[in-house]
């Protein structure tokens, strides 16, 4: 953690420069909601280039952390470095109903590079270049998401933020779209942290994966060949993580796993 820098602790997280190995560096993130103890002394760090999944129960702290790693929010103690330029794709795609699609791409980059050329070369990245003067209320759920993902990777992010974008998608089309991020996180090399309840989700598309339980990080665990489930570290890998939330996939009672800090597999 020797990059970490320490910054006042009601202000967000320190920008840092997209030149840096790493896109993340936190140490000692502690942060309460509403009387609530969300999560403390959390360490984490994100290289550039590197798919991160985190994984949660409902109100762990996962979106806060986001929120805080995005700078819509600011750590109750801690300190930290935050590469920039940074981007978000939520749930929902949050597109502005009176603007075409193109003109959608290009909200939240500097003015200088708001031209059509621009947005056009990043829906043809998400497949979307003939729906370039589509108005967002014609586009399927899938589309506006698509076009969601292409305004955030036009910016070049140093850290590209993903809050359960497939959340709301059918089974077929959240896979196309965990296929295309996965590709194109692989041709922008932003550090990227996912934010998901799914554990398929989570091991498909994360180089390392986590687990945030009981105001910690207790797990820690790089994916490597366990991405496919066909074989025996794939299901065991899968089955370390259920157990880890404290979930049996088979709708067994499975009593809660005590952690006293991360561990790696």
């Amino acid at each position: 953690m020797n990059q970490a820098v320490v910054t006042p602790l009601t202000s967000p997280l320190a920008p840092t420069s997209v030149h840096r190995e790493n896109a993340v560096v936190i140490s000692g993130a502690t942060k309460g909601f509403g009387g609530r103890l969300l999560f403390e002394n959390l360490d984490l760090s994100i290289r550039r280039g590197e798919f991160v999944a985190l994984l949660g129960a409902s109100g762990s702290g996962k979106t806060t952390l986001l929120r805080i790693l995005l700078g819509l929010d600011t750590l109750d103690a801690g300190a930290g470095e935050v590469a920039t330029p940074r981007a978000a794709v939520f749930q929902e795609p949050r597109l502005v109903p009176s603007q075409p699609v193109w003109r959608n791409v290009l909200m939240g980059i500097p003015r200088r590079r708001q031209h059509r050329q621009v947005a056009l070369d990043a829906l043809a990245e998400v497949g979307l270049a003939a729906h370039a003067d589509a108005w967002p209320v014609t586009l399927s759920g899938g589309e506006a998401q698509r076009v969601a993902l292409a305004r955030a990777l036009v910016l070049e992010p140093a850290l590209l933020l993903l809050d359960e974008p497939f959340a709301a998608l059918d089974a077929l089309t959240r896979l196309k779209m965990q296929d295309l991020v996965r590709r194109l996180c692989g041709r922008h090399h932003p550090g990227t942290l996912l934010v998901t309840h799914d554990v398929d989700e989570a091991v498909r598309l994360a180089d390392r994966v986590l687990v945030l339980r009981e105001r910690r990080l207790t797990l820690d665990v790089i994916v490597g060949e366990a991405r496919d489930s066909t074989i025996a570290a794939g299901a065991r890998l899968r089955s370390r993580l259920y157990a880890e939330l404290g979930v049996d996939p088979l709708g067994r009672e499975q009593a809660p796993h005590s952690s006293a800090g991360p561990r790696a597999v």
